[in-house]
């Protein structure tokens, strides 16, 4: 590559969550104290630390080439920007987040409807103006520095949009959601231009193949185990797999090695019926990509 892609890390809450998920591709970035441009173990990538809530309008401007980003971000910027992948993932869950309106258990606002002339705060002003002037109800929508739930609580505002993944600080305050204004999860983003060069459109093509890899990684693990012959059709029946089980003699013997992927959650339930079906020796062990 003749220059380096430019590539944003989001500053804040997902950083931790974007540098695991990169070392766990096979990207080692170090953040070196209050430096905004982290060291990666790539000489073909420049990493810059950016907001999430910027980060478009730089890869749109061309100051990045590419960076990583919530939806919500892209909507809110109105962004032009050419979106290379979905990759769920937060510091919190693999689960996609949500934008939510929520108001005061005893509110009487029980509808959006019921929201006409009324004051809403939220960091998400633009797409919050978008989505009730497009369903022709008239709301007064103030911008939040923090402490959103708060400003309800207190009377400052009638309702909030805030951003949630498992509700319980909405719950911790005493709000209950009355709607859902749109699913939110973090995109790999790449500005027009740097898209359409064919070295930095290779190189970002591999940073998603391997990232969506970690991810799918995330929800599997491998098991290997020791089974007799007696009991092998038993067992390789039992198990789920990507495919098929592999299956291997062991040496000068009547047992058979046999291994397999299958998914975190029901391993607890696995293992054990496993055990009681003959198979003894099992291993579990982590992956780290899967493509």
């Amino acid at each position: 590559m003749t220059t380096p892609l430019k590539l944003g890390i989001p500053k804040g809450s997902l950083q931790n969550a974007t540098i695991d998920l990169f070392r766990r591709s096979g990207w080692k970035i170090n953040v070196n104290g209050r430096s905004y441009f982290p060291e990666i173990n790539d000489d073909t990538i420049e990493c810059a630390l950016c907001r999430a809530q910027e980060m478009s309008r730089h890869v749109e401007n061309g100051t990045l080439d590419a960076g990583l980003t919530g939806k919500d971000w892209i909507a809110e910027n109105n962004s032009d920007v050419h979106v290379i992948t979905d990759l769920i993932y937060s510091k919190v869950s693999a689960r996609p987040a949500r934008w939510v309106l929520a108001v005061t258990h005893d509110s009487s606002i029980k509808t959006i409807e019921d929201l006409e002339g009324k004051k809403i705060s939220t960091e998400l002003v633009g797409f919050t103006k978008n989505y009730f002037s497009e369903r022709n109800i008239n709301v007064n929508v103030e911008f939040s520095w923090g402490a959103t739930e708060a400003k309800v609580v207190s009377g400052l505002a009638d309702a909030i949009v805030e951003v949630t993944e498992t509700e319980s600080t909405i719950k911790a305050h005493g709000l209950k959601i009355i709607h859902e204004l749109m699913e939110t999860y973090t995109q790999l983003i790449a500005n027009h231009e740097a898209w359409k060069n064919p070295q930095k459109r290779e190189k970002l093509e591999q940073i998603a193949l391997l990232l969506k890899g970690a991810l799918v990684a995330e929800k599997l693990v491998g098991l290997k185990m020791n089974v007799p012959e007696k009991y092998l059709e038993n067992i390789v029946s039992l198990l789920p797999s990507l495919n098929a089980p592999t299956v291997a003699p062991l040496y000068n013997s009547d047992w058979f090695s046999v291994e397999t992927v299958v998914d975190t959650s029901i391993v607890r339930d696995l293992i054990p019926t496993l055990l009681k079906h003959g198979a003894e020796g099992i291993i579990e062990y982590p992956l780290n990509k899967v493509v």
